[in-house]
């Protein structure tokens, strides 16, 4: 879903870009209450797995591609507010330094897939987990449901994005459809993705998911209730 340079016009460009650096200055202030010792190096560990699974491209059709995008397994791994960090500094590094995606496009590119993917995965995942049993085995199945959903609703804003701003002769009915049609599929795969990465972790170390602290919480509590004499 990378956006190249000139596929939008300036104002929705400067806007986009507005809106991410708004965004990425609030996330460096909030990540403060996501962060510790023990979950700030899974961070890195997060930034690294998805940049390397961003390289993973798939054509969409009309001049774009999309690829796993990774917000909803960051926000349930090391928070929402610290995935969108990890996510600009991957797309910052990729348009620098291998040209996936475009410099004047980098504010649209994180608002897309840093903070859309980010928030739509956070939020569906949080509202899995109000309604779902208060077991560590609902969090993998959650968070890939988050990340089904998160995918095609990021294709769907780049969508209102081409029709507002859009400077390639393709009709936006067209784009919506290759872009939706496609991220469907791409969604399904980063469900699979993500659902497996989330096990895992919490199969091996619950306590460094942050989607699952309140889990860990709520069973520390209870068997220290537990162990005190009656």
């Amino acid at each position: 879903m990378h956006v190249p340079d000139g596929f939008l016009d300036a104002p929705t460009s400067i806007a986009t870009g507005v809106v991410a650096a708004g965004v990425v200055a609030i996330a460096l202030r909030r990540a403060r209450t996501e962060l510790d010792d023990r979950t700030a190096p899974m961070a890195g560990l997060v930034a690294a797995f998805v940049f390397a699974a961003q390289m993973i491209n798939f054509p969409v059709g009309a001049g774009t591609s999309g690829h796993l995008m990774g917000g909803a397994l960051a926000a349930v791994l090391v928070g929402p507010w610290t995935a969108v960090l990890c996510l600009a500094v991957v797309l910052l590094v990729q348009g620098l330094f291998m040209a996936d995606g475009g410099i004047s496009a980098l504010g649209t590119n994180i608002v897309l897939i840093g903070v859309v993917t980010t928030a739509v995965g956070w939020l569906v995942f949080r509202a899995l987990r109000a309604v779902l049993p208060r077991r560590l085995g609902v969090v993998a199945p959650a968070a890939a449901i988050a990340a089904l959903v998160s995918v095609p609703a990021a294709a769907a804003v780049f969508t209102g994005l081409f029709a507002v701003g859009g400077t390639v002769p393709v009709e936006s009915g067209d784009v919506l459809a290759a872009m939706l049609g496609w991220h469907v599929l791409i969604g399904i795969g980063e469900a699979v993705v993500t659902g497996l990465v989330v096990a895992s972790v919490v199969r091996v170390r619950p306590d460094l998911v942050y989607g699952a602290r309140d889990l860990i919480r709520a069973r520390t509590l209870e068997i220290r209730e537990a162990g005190r004499p009656t």
